[in-house]
Parts: structure tokens; sequence; C-alpha cells
């Protein structure tokens, strides 16, 4: 049997990342005591180089390696930059929260390279093997981030919630995995499409399949009815964690999604597109009602991402490459969003106030006009207000199930914007026009931050006048495959 050594280089990003991973956790125990913010600007620059390793061998072309396993395209390579650039944001919002509450370790940045690492692979899977790989490394990194804190009983309640049901979905995807090898004798993707299309499988063993990684799939996104996580873990975590968790991980979610059911099963579109349907109608309901309710400004933003999370969905039961670039599109937007809106709670918080709850930011209008208006911004694009970019994001994903003739669920979902709308302008008005108790001015807690959560809450005013190149650039990532 001959061996054929295959082509390395679609994979030198995640290669190279590994190897600064390994570097920096080896290096982290020499020179923390003696350079305290040398893990988090080596982990900057490993991000950067990363980044920089896409863009400069960005490709328009289908490329497959490691016997099937490994695929690298634009739709790869687009997904990738942008998790990048999420988790450049995220790591420069966490690390003056984490000196601040005094648990500033380099740990939370290896951790959150693994966790990059693992979204890597998510992104390029092309067999069930890769992608299960991926989601564990994934995974593991996020359980163990949200218990760093050793001493915060909430977030140690939250990684044991998220462990316990993350293992629960773990087994039920890992079932309908098997399921699927089961029917179709493969575990690499366009095999398997092929297999199904020609109709020698096991209709009833395929179909169960189906339904347990949907459920899987859903779990991960946090979608209803496999929320129950979400609310918990994104307040009880420390919010340097809450702000990875809601953000860069989405990315790899819809990867995740794309690849199994439009590379694997697109076949059977019409078994999983009305598990779609169900869960899509019933988290924009469940996210759109339920947040209106809530106090905790994290616990409000959890509910309101399940909401995009059906929303997101629309895109996926059009089943069409239109439909799959809108709900690409809209992915990015939300990860930007939740980096914007997530970090000014970060970047707020001070010892003594993790600024979470809608009361902290009553008067803040008075307090600090410049992050009440960055806030305001935040909040609108959420709220898919134009001339925001939530605005189109809501608005081509809408279009694409309107034009795969799902009306009904268009109605519905412009519905739930409207009523969603509702408890962001509640943090509106809590900002503008109720009075402070303190009306001493507030500040970030670094002009980093400051920095930071301008550059992303203007990119939402910014990409909303000018959406063009954005939503073309997700378009034909996936149009030209």
């Amino acid at each position: 049997m001959n061996f054929v050594i295959p082509s390395f280089a679609p994979a030198i990003p995640e290669m190279v990342l590994l190897g600064l991973i390994s570097f920096i956790l080896i290096a982290d125990t020499f020179w923390s005591k003696r350079y305290q913010f040398a893990t988090y600007y080596a982990t900057q620059i490993s991000l950067v180089v990363v980044g920089y390793l896409v863009l400069s061998s960005f490709t328009t072309v289908q490329v497959i390696t490691f016997d099937g396993s490994f695929v690298r395209d634009s739709f790869a390579d687009v997904l990738k930059l942008f998790t990048v650039l999420v988790s450049l944001g995220i790591f420069l919002f966490s690390r003056e929260y984490l000196l601040q509450h005094k648990f500033y370790s380099g740990e939370f940045f290896i951790l959150g390279l693994f966790g990059v690492l693992g979204m890597f692979v998510m992104i390029s899977a092309h067999n069930m093997i890769t992608m299960f790989i991926g989601l564990e490394i994934m995974s593991l990194a996020m359980y163990a981030m949200i218990a760093l804190r050793k001493d915060y009983r909430q977030g140690l309640e939250a990684a044991i919630k998220y462990f316990v049901l993350g293992a629960l979905a773990t087994g039920m995807l890992l079932y309908g995995f098997s399921m699927l090898y089961g029917a179709t004798g493969s575990i690499t993707f366009p095999e398997m499409a092929k297999i199904i299309e020609s109709g020698n499988v096991d209709k009833v063993v395929l179909s169960f399949g189906v339904v347990f990684v949907v459920i899987g799939l859903a779990f991960k996104l946090g979608a209803v009815p496999f929320h129950m996580w979400m609310p918990d873990v994104y307040q009880g975590a420390p919010s340097a964690v809450t702000l990875y968790l809601g953000t860069a991980p989405k990315i790899a979610g819809f990867a995740m999604l794309y690849r199994l059911l439009e590379e694997a099963l697109p076949g059977l579109v019409e078994d999983w597109q009305s598990l779609i349907i169900m869960i899509s109608v019933l988290s924009m309901v469940v996210g759109s009602l339920i947040a209106i309710v809530q106090d905790n400004l994290k616990r409000m933003l959890a509910y309101s991402g399940i909401g995009h999370v059906g929303f997101l969905l629309l895109g996926v039961i059009a089943a069409t490459p239109e439909g799959y670039a809108a709900s690409m599109f809209y992915v990015i937007v939300y990860a930007i969003t939740g980096v914007a809106g997530f970090g000014m709670i970060v970047a707020l918080s001070k010892t003594g106030n993790e600024f979470d709850k809608i009361s902290d930011f009553v008067g803040l209008n008075a307090r600090s006009p410049w992050l009440a208006f960055m806030m305001l911004i935040i909040l609108f694009s959420m709220a898919g207000i134009p001339p925001f970019i939530g605005f189109w994001a809501k608005i081509i994903v809408i279009e694409e199930v309107i034009k795969a003739g799902f009306v009904w669920i268009a109605v519905l979902g412009v519905i739930m914007a409207v009523i969603s709308a509702f408890y962001y302008l509640k943090v509106v008005k809590a900002m503008y026009f109720d009075k402070p108790e303190d009306t001493s001015p507030i500040e970030t807690t670094s002009s980093g931050s400051n920095l930071a959560v301008s550059f992303f809450a203007l990119a939402l005013l910014v990409l909303g006048l000018v959406p063009s190149s954005l939503i073309n650039l997700t378009y034909q990532s996936l149009t030209s495959l």
C-alpha cells in the first residue's frame, strides 16, 4: 500500500496557530512572573500572524487535503478572518477586566487561543471526525474558561451546568453521527451526499440520525428548545468569559451547520427543513418575549442571542446558496455586535460592580455622553433599526425566506423584531431619561477599552451605511463554490 504525503499548505494557519499556542503555553510559566502582560501580547500577535496567513493565502477554489478530512475554500477563509477579528476584540476587552477583578492569568488567553484553534478546525472540517475534534477542542477550552475564577461561585456553577448539558448534547450529536455513518457507510461529507442521493440507504436510520444531529447543532447554537444553558451560563460566567462565549463560537457553530446540512445532507432537505423551521420559530418567539422581563443585561442579551439564532436560521430554511450566504452575513454581524455589546459591559466593569444590570446604565448619558451614544448604536443595531448594519442582516434573511415561499415565517420574524425592539429601548430609556443616584462622571477601565468600544460601535454604523461590500463578500464566498 502506497502512502501519499498530503498537502500541508491549506492547513498552515492551523498548524502555525497550534505551534504558537504550544510556545506560549510553555513560555507563560517563565515570563508571567517577570512580564505580566507578555502572554496577552503574544496572544494578540499570534492572532495577527494567523490572520495574515489566512489573508495572504486567501483562496477562491476549494482545496481538500488529509484524505478528504480538511477543506480550504473562500467560505472557510472569510469566517476564519472574522473569527480572528472578533477574537482580537475579545482579548483586548478582557485584559483590563481580568486585572480589575483580580484574576488575571495567562491561562485565560491560552485557553482562548485553543478555542480559536477548535473553531478553525470546525470551519474547515470535511468529515464527521474532524468536525467532532474541532468541536471538542473549542468546548473543552470554554468549560475551563468559565470555571477559571476559582473564588467565584456563580462561575463554577455555570461551568458545571454548561459541562453537563454540553456533554449530553455532544452525546446526541455523536449518536446522530454514528447513525449517519451506519446508513451511508461514509464519514466524508460529499461522499455521504452522493450515497444519500443514490437512494441506497436505510431511510429510517438516516431520519433518526438527522434528528439527533439537528439537536446537537441546536444546542451548540443555543436555539430553543435546547437553550436552557444560555441565560444561566451567560449571567453566571465572568463578563470577559461571557464576551467570548457569546461571539466567536457562533461563527464556528454556523460553519458546522452549513458543512453538515448543505455539504453532507442536501438530499434530506425535506427532513431537516421542518426541524429547522420549528427551532427557528420557537427561538424567535421565546427569545423576544422572555427577554422583555429581564433586569440583568447579560441575561437579557442571552435571550436576545436566542432570538438572533432564530433569525440566523431563516436563511438556512431557504436551503439555497443565497440563503446560506444571508445567514453567514447575519452571524458575522451578530458576532461583531456581540463584541461591542458585551465589550461595553466588560469595559464599564469595575471592582465590586459587574455593570451587568439595566439599573447600572441609569443616567449613563449624564455621566458619560459618549459611552451612552456608543451603547445607543449597539442597541439599535441589535434591534435592527436603520441605518445600522443589524437592519440589513435582518432584511436579507427575511428576503431569502420569502423567496423560498415561507411568507408566514417572514411575517412572524418582522413581528418578533418589533417586539424585541422594546427591551433594547428599555435600556435606552434608562440611559437617557432616568436620573442616576450617582452623578459622578464614569469612565471605562482603560483608554484602550474606550477606543475598542468606539471602534466596534462605530463599525456598526459605518457598515450599515455601506453594507454592500460585506454582503457581496459573503454571497461571493458561497455562490462561487
